[in-house]
């Protein structure tokens, strides 16, 4: 009988402050190194290798740009002759994401992270794991350069040594599918090597989905759990004021659930970074207004004609309120810049998200620290891959090589 391997490898590129990896270390995984451009997110990185108890010498985060032409040396000097048994990671999705085309005069065609998935490419065709994992945004099913579909060129590129399956749609996940109390889609991408015996719709099939989601049709409900509310991530959470807060509180939770079972430990009694925005007078009246109507912006600007925006955009999701009995809406890296996209359903607190209860609605750990200033911390958690999203594809992958 063949010896079972004890723990898979991994190389976590685009790692961000490592949402992605923190799904795999859930499932024992040993990382060998990540590669991120960020400073406060290396920063945030090396702290949770050290939380899993990684040796100094091991705790590996190469700051780089990954375009740089000695990236691969670079690699191979931090991962010192280990194999390399899987790739995970994902391109910054500006460039791809409709948003992002909607904003750019040229559609993103001139945007240089349009060609960042080269650099995974090469160091994909270089270090030959068993599988790769690439995230991405929806915005790439539809997303084009010139007359070419990205999508398209992504998967000839990876395609060649490496089984793909056919259909881009069946590669669409839903974080709220997996317990994470966000409808947040992604194109999640796996490729195993053509030399091995596993074909990548097992591992596709193996990723089960524990929820069903608001859109869910009643059929595909049987046998799985309603999905997670904001009401169940952070109502837990003291009540704050706009501008109130500080970086540690102790905090004892009274009423636990199973989501809060997931993210904390029982005897853990502090809080991190529960620490609210400053608001100006006029926003909080807004705030105040539409979480108690449960408004859209459009009608407070309808029905509240006094507090008009002066800015005001034309789209209707320039102000939007989380509701207590829903999941949260894609929470997104706009949210350093400002959180007036995710304003606290409790009308009385007047204010926005707080850094910790947007890692909340991501599926982050109470006990995961984010490095740098509240407006770092919000640019992290909002590029982030939601962990318990991870861990569902890293369970698949890991019963995957275990059966090899």
């Amino acid at each position: 009988m063949k010896k079972k391997k004890d723990t898979y490898t991994f190389i976590d590129l685009f790692a961000g402050c490592g949402g992605l990896t923190e799904g795999f270390y859930r499932q024992g995984f040993k990382a060998l190194t990540h590669v991120e451009y960020d400073h406060y997110a290396c920063e945030s990185l090396r702290t949770r290798m050290k939380y899993y108890g990684y040796p100094e010498n091991k705790i590996s985060v190469l700051e780089k740009d990954i375009t740089n032409d000695d990236i691969l040396d670079c690699i191979e000097n931090e991962i010192e002759n280990e194999t390399v048994d899987l790739l995970i990671g994902g391109p910054p999705c500006q460039a791809y994401s409709s948003l992002g085309r909607a904003k750019d005069e040229n559609g993103m065609q001139t945007d240089p992270r349009n060609f960042l998935f080269e650099s995974y490419e090469r160091i994909l065709t270089h270090f030959k794991p068993k599988i790769f994992v690439f995230e991405n945004v929806t915005g790439l099913l539809t997303a084009k350069l010139g007359n070419k579909k990205i999508l398209d060129i992504i998967l000839n590129k990876l395609g060649i040594k490496y089984n793909l399956i056919a259909n881009p749609n069946d590669m669409v996940l839903n974080s709220c599918d997996y317990g994470v109390p966000q409808v947040r889609k992604r194109i999640i991408l796996i490729g195993v090597r053509k030399d091995i015996k596993l074909d990548p719709k097992d591992i596709y099939n193996g990723i089960i989905k524990t929820h069903y989601s608001p859109e869910t049709s009643d059929k595909e409900k049987a046998n799985k759990k309603k999905f997670v509310t904001v009401k169940d991530a952070i109502s837990d959470l003291p009540f704050l004021h706009a501008g109130q807060g500080e970086k540690q509180i102790k905090h004892k939770i009274k009423k636990w659930n199973e989501f809060l079972e997931t993210i904390r430990t029982r005897d853990d009694n502090t809080i991190l970074d529960h620490v609210a925005r400053n608001h100006n007078e006029a926003d909080k009246k807004r705030y105040h207004a539409m979480s108690k109507n449960k408004w859209t912006f459009q009608e407070l600007l309808e029905k509240r004609p006094d507090l008009n925006h002066i800015k005001q955009r034309v789209f209707d999701n320039s102000y939007v309120v989380q509701f207590w009995d829903m999941p949260a809406r894609t929470i997104i890296a706009h949210l350093y810049k400002d959180g007036n996209q995710f304003i606290h359903p409790d009308s009385n607190q007047e204010r926005t998200l707080t850094p910790r209860e947007a890692a909340r609605l991501q599926s982050f750990p109470d006990d995961f620290v984010f490095e740098g200033s509240k407006t770092q911390q919000y640019k992290q958690i909002g590029n982030a891959v939601p962990p318990l999203m991870a861990e569902a594809i890293a369970k698949s992958i890991k019963k995957a090589l275990l059966e090899l």
